[in-house]
């Protein structure tokens, strides 16, 4: 089988990675022709453009920074879809844009899927993150063995869209994670808290969380890369709050949230890490949120494992 891999960014540099890495036939395309020649120094081929991909792959997979570069890819290859070939859409991305973009591929005689990945650039690194899936169950059989060389989790969603639905959700709850945790630690250190004890308060307790345990770290070291934007963050919880508004939920926190993130690009720039946020009540206090130990970067020292399917309570 014959795979295409368009973004090799933070995200998708990782996960075309992991498909190279487990020995598959990887043919590669990015703005960034520096990016490329990495992945063919590996062992990767090169593509002069997305219609040559499609051209040439069985499964051409996406993973971009916004919802206008996935239609302008797409766009490209549609020319190419034929019977049996499958785009797979790993960007976060607006369910509804998802959606048409799919409908077009499936129109064409190919089958789409939406599969965003939870979990962190350094699990993304080591195949061990989290992939959501929506499609019809028969084109989620065919991907799931490509999906579990990517991920160690791998859930299905439901119909097409429902993937980008619930990636969007995390994202928000992550969101909120972050700013609370760095509310906290601010908080602890104002109140003459020592900043390593209090890491460990929270981590051992009902206060803890994945970001906490992660993101905090970075926070702490002081580099705040993360690899993920505040750009990229406006956009994800952006994405939320259209949801919750197309679906007349009259949300109180996420307005907020927007308005943080707003301010912080405002301050720090659209590529500013997202864990810079804290900066905002770093200047506010004029307090320093760093303690010695922690480290600059964060690296998934689980093992590779190959992935299996999460199938949700209730169902066989």
């Amino acid at each position: 089988m014959k795979i295409g891999f368009v973004g090799l960014g933070n995200v998708g540099g990782k996960l075309a990675g992991s498909l190279l890495r487990n020995g598959k036939d990887l043919t590669v395309l990015d703005l960034n022709p520096d990016l490329v020649e990495n992945f063919v120094a590996l062992g990767a081929n090169a593509a002069d453009d997305p219609a040559a991909l499609m051209r040439k792959c069985d499964i051409v997979i996406t993973c971009l920074p916004s919802p206008a570069a996935s239609d302008a890819v797409v766009s490209q290859m549609l020319d190419h879809v034929q019977p049996g070939k499958i785009w797979l859409e790993m960007s976060t991305t607006d369910e509804a844009e998802v959606k048409r973009l799919g409908a077009a591929v499936i129109a064409c005689g190919g089958e789409a899927v939406d599969c965003p990945v939870s979990g962190g650039c350094h699990r993304a690194d080591t195949g061990n993150i989290s992939i959501f899936a929506g499609c019809e169950r028969a084109t989620f059989e065919r991907v799931l063995p490509l999906l579990a060389t990517m991920g160690r989790r791998v859930l299905h969603t439901g119909a097409l869209g429902s993937a980008s639905v619930l990636k969007v959700m995390t994202n928000y709850l992550a969101t909120a994670n972050l700013l609370t945790c760095c509310e906290a630690m601010v908080t602890m250190k104002a109140a003459g808290l020592d900043l390593a004890t209090t890491y460990e308060a929270i981590k051992i307790s009902s206060g803890t969380s994945f970001v906490h345990e992660t993101e905090s770290q970075v926070i702490l070291n002081g580099s705040r890369d993360i690899s993920f934007t505040m750009d990229l963050v406006k956009k994800d919880i952006g994405l939320f709050q259209a949801i919750a508004d197309r679906a007349n939920v009259p949300l109180e926190i996420s307005p907020l949230m927007i308005e943080i993130f707003n301010d912080g690009i405002a301050r720090y720039g659209e590529r500013a890490q997202s864990d810079d946020i804290i900066r905002r009540l770093e200047e506010a206090t004029g307090l320093n949120i760093t303690a010695p130990g922690f480290p600059a970067e964060m690296v998934d020292d689980e093992p590779e494992e190959t992935g299996y399917e999460v199938v949700p309570r209730g169902r066989s």
